[in-house]
């Protein structure tokens, strides 16, 4: 399959998520697209890492970019769950996720 493929694919969802985190309100909402962007990256990343040990006929190549996608991954998950705990105390706090509100905690 050729790269050009990957690279669209990665490009479209970086896209994706982009357009969602400038338009939407909703936290969760926001912390899901820079999730997309985060895992558009990861896939970049792995097409190019393949792409360019696809010439060694070593058993392992291309593994390099594969872990390193895996320790942003692991990265990503703690991300996650100390984000989603950010946003579950928000809301307990103001019983609203909309990212416009929060304005109000300065004071």
């Amino acid at each position: 399959m050729p790269i050009n493929y990957y690279i669209f694919l990665s490009v479209a969802l970086f896209c994706i998520g982009v357009a969602g985190v400038l338009t939407r309100r909703n936290a969760i909402i926001v912390f899901m697209c820079i999730e997309l962007m985060l895992n558009a990256v990861n896939l970049l990343l792995v097409a190019f890492s393949k792409m360019h040990h696809a010439a060694i006929a070593d058993a392992n190549a291309g593994i390099n970019g594969q872990v390193f996608v895996f320790f942003i991954m692991v990265v990503a998950a703690a991300e996650v769950s100390v984000g989603l705990a950010i946003i579950v105390m928000v809301f307990r706090k103001t019983h609203s996720v909309d990212v416009n509100f929060l304005n109000r905690l300065k004071h």
